[in-house]
């Protein structure tokens, strides 16, 4: 029997649905093993800038399919939305059922603010020069293909998997840089604004670590993403965690079997056809119905 772990909150982000690099096999096998209140998706969902590639399979759709089916049994959905698929800010405030979309959230937790946004505002990059920020993107999804053709020798050889873009990113100064500005961005705000903690994604690099300056303090967490680390922020107990899937063993909720069950065209209904969890009084009213026919 599948015993699921009760959650308060789940953070995801950068998943990258639409794109080669996204691993949403090993998501939706997160996603099943958890039961939570309230599941915040934290921008880069949805993978809109490449999406012309029109590449999406079963396994991606059956991510949006968890997530609406997360909605339709009660849990709360809120979509922060990011630069990859910045489309949806055109929808900022809107809300259908139990899922809405915004561009940053504040939460009151446990007598703490938390304070949750994608991270994109800080990148001069894509402010300024969309299109090279673009350019990057489609660079960066070369390599995440290049990377999956030198792991799947290396699996074969028995050696362990390799990340091309991670050791990239860490040996780059430029890149370490970048990555240490956002970071003291992100957490001098939070402090001048009273935020205990502040929650973003965007960068790629989990990390959960309190900082200081002569203001006050906060606690910087990022969600990390499921291209190359497969990770989440669980607040559960009045206490932050980073879920990684690499050091969890979910064997039990593995998704294989259940996305060849359904094929293309019944999964693309069951994403557009949600069934609403049903209230009380309709609930009431269908039974006092039973109950007089017979």
């Amino acid at each position: 029997m599948k015993i699921k772990r009760q959650v308060e909150i789940a953070v995801i982000s950068d998943v990258h649905l639409g794109t080669y690099g996204c691993h949403a096999k090993q998501l939706l096998t997160y996603l099943n093993s958890i039961n939570p209140k309230t599941l915040i998706l934290n921008g880069d969902i949805v993978d809109i800038w490449q999406f012309k590639k029109r590449y999406f399979p079963k396994s991606h759709l059956s991510v949006i399919k968890k997530i609406m089916d997360f909605a339709s049994n009660g849990t709360e959905v809120i979509y922060i939305t990011g630069n990859h698929d910045e489309f949806l800010r055109k929808l900022t405030d809107t809300q259908i059922g139990n899922i809405s979309i915004v561009n940053k959230l504040v939460l009151d937790l446990d007598d703490k603010r938390a304070w949750f946004f994608h991270g994109d505002v800080f990148d001069i990059s894509i402010q300024n020069a969309k299109w090279l920020a673009k350019l990057g993107g489609y660079g960066y999804d070369l390599l995440i293909l290049l990377n999956r053709f030198v792991n799947w020798w290396l699996d074969k050889l028995g050696k362990e998997r390799y990340s091309l873009s991670k050791k990239i990113k860490n040996s780059v100064k430029g890149a370490v840089k970048y990555i240490n500005d956002f970071e003291k961005v992100a957490t001098d705000l939070a402090i001048e604004n009273g935020y205990d903690y502040v929650v973003c994604g965007h960068i790629h690099q989990p990390k959960m670590i309190e900082t200081k300056n002569k203001k006050g303090k906060t606690t910087y967490l990022n969600s990390g993403d499921w291209v190359e680390n497969f990770t989440a922020l669980e607040y559960q107990f009045k206490r932050w965690k980073i879920y990684n899937y690499n050091q969890d063993k979910l064997a039990a909720f593995y998704t294989d079997e259940d996305i060849k069950d359904m094929d293309f065209k019944e999964l693309i209904a069951a994403i557009t056809i949600v069934e609403q969890p049903k209230s009380k009084s309709k609930k009431n009213k269908e039974k006092n119905k039973k109950k007089n026919k017979d």
